[in-house]
């Protein structure tokens, strides 16, 4: 074999799988620093609780709300909507602080009779960037 022959070569990898590499690496790296750059797996953290509530109406005006089963959620998570007030947060709510979980229990009042309206427990995540319904009850006409 002669030395000279390997220096003079001319055979290489085609032009077209050079340019082909280069758009996948190209590609690849858009996506990773697109995912930093737009914190889209910060999200994926933030995913609701799964729990359950009773909603025991107590009058016309009043409704206590019990976590009956599910994940323990923080209070200052909670809210509860669909008083003539908006949405009341649980946490300081009647005393309530901490932490939410199995028996604990709530109570709103409405100022006017919400016969027929919807009431909802939501939670909102701690960045608040998602939320999410975790129960909801239409209030009987009592």
């Amino acid at each position: 074999m002669k030395i000279t022959a390997l220096f003079t070569e001319e055979r290489a990898v085609s032009p077209v799988i050079g340019v082909i590499l280069m758009v996948a690496i190209t590609v690849i790296l858009a996506a990773v620093i697109g995912t930093f750059v737009l914190n889209l797996g910060g999200s994926i953290q933030d995913t609701a609780p799964q729990a359950s509530f009773g909603f025991d109406y107590n009058s016309d005006t009043n409704v206590t709300i019990t976590h009956q089963s599910g994940d323990t959620i923080d209070a200052a998570r909670l809210k509860t909507a669909g008083l003539d007030a908006g949405s009341v947060d649980w946490d300081g709510h009647n005393g309530l602080t901490g932490s939410v979980s199995a028996g604990t229990s709530a109570e709103f009042n409405n100022t006017a009779n919400w016969a027929g309206e919807t009431v909802r427990v939501i939670w909102e995540s701690e960045t608040g960037e998602s939320s999410a319904t975790l129960s909801q009850s239409t209030a009987p006409t009592i």
